[in-house]
């Protein structure tokens, strides 16, 4: 089954911590502090590989997370940095926030790379805080929490030309005729469940690339069968094929029940120049119906080629015709617009909620600064304190109704409320 969407955990690697440390040596009774820093944590970065082609991967592994930065240590020794995660994707995926359905990031081109999520700053050591007045602080910063998320990865096909038709019309056998490309073939509708891509050789200086888009029936526009996974696939094409089955019921029908689900699901398919191809010209009674279908057709004004995929008959004629019409097309911006930056809510913005054993406060930047924090050392905790003041949360808890001995959640941790 081609994969063609995968939700995925991606986690950047947590900031080392800063050390407290003095210098210990013979004969140097007061040191002075020499704690290091920590380690930056390792960033997800996501790079498109061009000889990919599905997200099969991400179907074995769905949880990627960088590696963390390493502590800082004595003699004012920085820990080691996380290396980056570089996630490899196929050119063509679309990356989404699952939670909030926010686009991230439309990769496209070799080597193009996305920053998903930023590792987390390595903590300062004591050195930092040494002063005139305070020569021997007991005060760093721990590590930066990662970064997590849980992400959409949409793949569509990128291909010139795109074979669309209703089940069974022979774009397999087409497809297979014109290119290198193995698919499989059978009479059966639906036969094909995974699109196809192949190269076509016109000649020296010719080449197609080829999209066997699977059947699409009436609904596809709804889903119906599997027709939201096969619509994906046509919208980066630029030239469709669209092949009639010669004998079906009434081929004129099929063909404007294709493009009434191709219009229902993306205005823009609609517009895209079609080459009309009827297959199965082989058959007496496929040659018999020609004329009236193609005059129909004609009086549409599509170019329309009367073919046979199984012999060849008339095929290189339809992927000319294919490749003029590309040569008429100018590059135009895709209709949707992928944003790769968000807009930032405030971090200091915060929310106070009362719970079943106290209070909790919410909000990036007091989460952030409560995960850095050294609890066990009391500088550290008049920080804290400074910047609940700061941001307005000493107030606004006061404001509240918090009371001498309440519990206090911030983020992960429990705090005591005294006055």
């Amino acid at each position: 089954m081609f994969i063609d969407q995968a939700i995925i955990h991606v986690s950047s690697g947590k900031g080392g911590d800063g050390m407290v440390h003095f210098r210990r040596e013979k004969y140097v009774p007061r040191g002075g502090p020499d704690g290091g820093d920590g380690g930056k944590g390792g960033d997800v970065i996501f790079e498109v590989l061009p000889t990919l082609n599905t997200l099969a991967t991400f179907q074995r592994q769905a949880k990627y997370k960088a590696p963390d930065g390493a502590n800082g240590a004595r003699s004012n020794m920085t820990g080691r940095s996380g290396e980056d995660l570089i996630v490899h994707v196929p050119p063509g995926t679309l990356i989404f926030d699952e939670k909030t359905g926010e686009a991230v990031g439309d990769l496209l081109e070799a080597g193009q790379q996305l920053l998903i999520c930023r590792g987390g700053r390595g903590g300062k050591g004591n050195t930092h805080f040494a002063t005139s007045r305070n020569q021997a602080p007991r005060m760093a910063y721990r590590g930066e929490q990662p970064q997590e998320r849980v992400l959409r990865l949409e793949l569509k096909l990128i291909a010139d030309v795109g074979i669309v038709g209703v089940p069974n019309a022979g774009k397999s056998t087409l497809l297979a005729a014109v290119t290198n490309a193995r698919p499989k073939i059978a009479s059966y509708p639906f036969t094909t469940l995974e699109p196809n891509l192949g190269v076509a050789v016109l000649d020296d200086d010719t080449t197609l690339v080829l999209a066997d888009i699977p059947g699409l029936i009436e609904g596809a526009h709804m889903g119906l069968g599997l027709g939201h996974d096969f619509l994906r696939h046509i919208q980066r094409t630029r030239v469709l094929i669209h092949l009639l089955d010669g004998m079906a019921e009434d081929p004129l029908l099929d063909f404007m029940q294709i493009n009434s689900e191709l219009s229902l699901f993306d205005p823009h398919l609609a517009q895209k120049p079609q080459v009309v191809a009827l297959n199965k010209m082989d058959l007496p009674d496929v040659q018999a119906r020609w004329p009236q279908i193609e005059a129909a057709l004609k009086k549409k004004g599509y170019p329309v080629f009367g073919i046979s995929a199984v012999a060849g008959t008339n095929v290189k004629p339809l992927l000319y015709q294919a490749v003029q019409l590309l040569a008429t097309l100018v590059d135009e911006p895709e209709p949707e617009t992928v944003p790769v930056y968000r807009p930032e809510s405030d971090p200091r913005e915060f929310t106070i909620s009362r719970v079943a054993d106290g209070w909790r406060v919410s909000g990036e930047a007091i989460e952030r600064a409560a995960s850095v924090t050294y609890w066990e050392y009391d500088a550290p905790v008049r920080r804290f304190q400074r910047i609940l003041e700061t941001l307005g949360i000493d107030r606004a808890l006061r404001e509240a109704g918090v009371e001498d001995g309440d519990i206090v959640h911030v983020g992960d941790y429990e705090l005591q409320w005294n006055n």
